[in-house]
């Protein structure tokens, strides 16, 4: 049996300094993800205080227009 021709090879001498850029790391799901790291627990906080601060703490109704 005879091995078929096998393509050939030729080798980029830059690959190993470019193959960072197909490390899973750096996929555009993770850097969109940790383009803002702490936006989640911003956006709970914020409308939690908005929460607490509209049911608790009511601004006081002036009767005045000034």
């Amino acid at each position: 049996m005879v091995n078929p021709p096998s393509p050939r090879l030729f080798r980029d001498p830059w690959a190993k300094r470019e193959a960072w850029r197909k490390h899973p790391v750096f996929s555009n799901r993770v850097m969109f993800r940790s383009m803002f790291p702490g936006f989640g627990v911003a956006v709970v906080a914020f409308t939690t205080y908005v929460v607490i601060d509209n049911l608790f703490w009511k601004a006081e109704e002036h009767k005045s227009h000034h």
